[in-house]
């Protein structure tokens, strides 16, 4: 795995967090906390459906592109949550023993 992988995905993370204190103007980051938890709920699985029509019917750049997507909003339901990076990825590791 390359090394730079998950420290994209915790900058991405901290971004997000950024953006919901400060709720700047013209984010898409921010207008996506304004609208809050049902919104982001339906965008998420909006892009769960997206990806998963991408990998049945569409090309590889097309499914990394959704995926990208899914993960995005994936972490803006999180943060909105107050869950971070770290308890999910302690709950994999709890899986993998």
């Amino acid at each position: 795995m390359p090394s730079d992988s998950c420290e994209v995905l915790y900058r991405l993370y901290e971004v997000i967090l950024e953006r919901k204190r400060t709720m700047p103007e013209g984010s898409y980051t921010a207008k996506l906390f304004a609208k809050g938890k049902p919104y982001i709920a339906q965008k998420v699985g909006e892009e769960a459906v997206e990806t998963t029509v991408a990998y049945l019917a569409e090309t590889k750049e097309r499914v990394i592109s959704e995926s990208a997507d899914l993960i995005y909003h994936w972490l803006v339901m999180l943060a909105d949550s107050g869950i971070t990076l770290d308890d999910v990825m302690e709950e994999l590791r709890r899986r993998m023993k």
